[in-house]
């Protein structure tokens, strides 16, 4: 069986997605009893999920740093 699974294991909470694999939560924990077509589905949204994901965490990161590093 397929799984998007990375062993990175760590849900983002402004997101609700797992940072390793992109899925929720409830989609983690149904993976086994879902159909090869469901599991497929997902696994197409993942990569957007991710990406959306990285682009969340960098905001977050500038803004909690101040913004952009400024020379001294």
């Amino acid at each position: 069986m397929q799984t998007p699974c990375i062993h990175v294991c760590s849900m983002d909470p402004t997101s609700g997605f797992c940072a390793g694999c992109g899925r929720t939560l409830q989609e983690i924990g149904g993976w086994m009893s879902f159909s090869d077509a469901e599991r497929q589905r997902i696994m197409t949204l993942l990569p957007a999920r991710l990406a959306g994901a990285v682009t969340v965490s960098n905001h977050a990161k500038a803004n909690f740093a101040g913004g952009p590093e400024r020379p001294l």
